[in-house]
């Protein structure tokens, strides 16, 4: 078993707090199932991880990124606009405003019915 220590890693990833980060994204993803870039030597996660960085066997930018986005709320391709045409994006405005008024005469014209009354200045 190949001993590993964060010394060894410094020399790879000088900022320990990058370190810490990339390790333990790589830990997870072992975790959940990936094969190790070494032999394991019945070594736990996190140790695996330290060693793939200290003998610089691990893509770090790719980890970077699989890190990056894995701690993202919005995702770039939620941000994009889906239409390019503008015309396109009114059209859509006009269909749902008069979905809503069509809505809005049906809730009056049935609410007596159903023993409800409307009070606009509520």
């Amino acid at each position: 078993m190949a001993r590993v220590t964060v010394e060894d890693c410094v020399k790879v990833i000088e900022s320990r707090f990058e370190l810490v980060l990339i390790a333990a994204e790589r830990s997870r993803i072992l975790s959940k199932g990936a094969e190790p870039l070494l032999d394991r030597d019945k070594d736990k996660n996190p140790v695996v991880a330290l060693r793939e960085i200290a003998e610089k066997k691990l893509d770090l930018e790719q980890t970077k990124e699989t890190l990056v986005k894995g701690l993202q709320n919005y995702h770039e391709e939620v941000l994009t606009e889906p239409y390019e045409d503008k015309e396109d994006i009114n059209e859509e405005i006009v269909e749902k405003s008069q979905l809503s008024e069509e809505m809005i005469e049906d809730v009056e014209k049935n609410a007596s019915e159903a023993g409800l009354s409307i009070d606009e200045n509520s």
